[in-house]
């Protein structure tokens, strides 16, 4: 019979053994402690952050294990540390330096990336007298009212778009408060933020956001947070296996969690791999989409699997893994599932080269 870990702290969670673990368990727990608690969860995100590698530079597993190490111990801590690493890595990989100082932004600054569009609203840069400002809408902007700055892109002209920093304290900002009416990740608000004639500074040219290696990089990243997030759902069947003889079904379940999350670990592995050589261009955007694909069906696998072998129970009287269902079923769906898998087939094609 499997022993119960009970209360035991968060234990980390590796791409493969020999990864050395960035966060212990005391991080985790801390994080676990208060999930609520955004300004705490953003403070701690600003302190660990400077203890993770960039991704490229040759530790890239021990990075995405550090997020599914922290989405295993509460997928909104995840949330919230993700995009502030990815706001780090793109300004490292900037191909000229950054003037933060021209809105405010330092060592202390924590960092989201807004670069969503959505029906009926438009985010226009221009530049007058030196200077940019900016002046629309801005939809899905995750915890606008809480950072301190964001990397933002906005229309320079009918077809290009360009990235820039904003201060989020500073004029003209007016982030709303919803309607954010979601269960899943609730503390983590996603609703439009207003800018007018709002400072910005560049960050690279225009179209090179989406044209930098490190845009496929970091969507990868996320998928580690949804597989950690899949570790914690199976870290709960595997407490429940422990507590009474299992039959069958029990085991057949484990057996399939098991399947899913490893096959979804070696992919990540392989990417973690790729990165650190350096892949880029089509190739790396067929990466992206193939793992977030496999990561996106290990996710909904292991959330099937431990709804039919769990049953009711946990999702009524156990706050964390009920908050755990919640809170994954919605990052999860910035996997946009057939669509997506309807993009890897069309950059299969554009690469042209038998993919198997």
């Amino acid at each position: 019979m499997v022993s119960s870990s009970g209360s035991a702290p968060p234990v980390p969670v590796l791409l493969r053994p020999a990864v050395r673990p960035l966060l212990d368990g005391a991080d985790l727990a801390a994080v676990a402690a208060r999930p609520d608690d955004v300004d705490a969860l953003l403070a701690w995100a600003g302190e660990v952050s400077g203890r993770l590698p960039l991704p490229g530079a040759g530790a890239t597993a021990a990075l995405w294990s550090a997020l599914a190490s922290v989405a295993a111990a509460d997928v909104g801590a995840a949330r919230v540390l993700e995009p502030h690493l990815d706001a780090l890595s793109i300004l490292a990989q900037a191909p000229a330096p950054v003037d933060l100082a021209a809105v405010g932004a330092g060592d202390g600054s924590t960092w989201g990336v807004f670069a969503a569009e959505g029906p009926g609203v438009r985010l226009d840069a221009r530049q007058g007298d030196g200077t940019w400002v900016l002046n629309g809408t801005k939809p899905w902007c995750s915890l606008a009212g809480s950072l301190s700055h964001a990397l933002v892109t906005a229309w320079v002209g009918a077809d290009e778009r360009r990235l820039f920093a904003v201060d989020l304290r500073g004029h003209g900002v007016h982030p709303a408060a919803g309607p954010w009416v979601s269960r899943g990740l609730a503390q983590v608000v996603s609703a439009p933020v207003s800018f007018d004639d709002t400072a910005a500074v560049p960050v690279g040219p225009s179209g090179w956001y989406l044209r930098r290696p490190g845009f496929a990089w970091g969507g990868i990243g996320v998928a580690a947070c949804w597989w950690g997030g899949a570790v914690g759902l199976a870290r709960a069947l595997w407490e429940a296996v422990g507590r009474r003889e299992p039959d069958q079904l029990a085991l057949a379940h484990l057996g399939a969690v098991d399947v899913a999350l490893g096959a979804a670990r070696v992919c990540l592995a392989e990417a973690a791999d790729l990165v650190d050589a350096g892949i880029d261009g089509k190739p790396s955007a067929v990466l992206a989409r193939r793992v977030r694909t496999v990561v996106a069906g290990a996710v909904e696998e292991v959330q099937r699997r431990c709804a039919h072998a769990l049953g009711p129970g946990p999702l009524t009287a156990d706050e964390r893994y009920a908050r755990r269902v919640a809170d994954l079923g919605v990052y999860v769906r910035q996997h946009h599932a057939e669509r997506d898998e309807a993009a890897l087939g069309r950059d299969l094609v554009a690469v042209g080269e038998l993919p198997w």
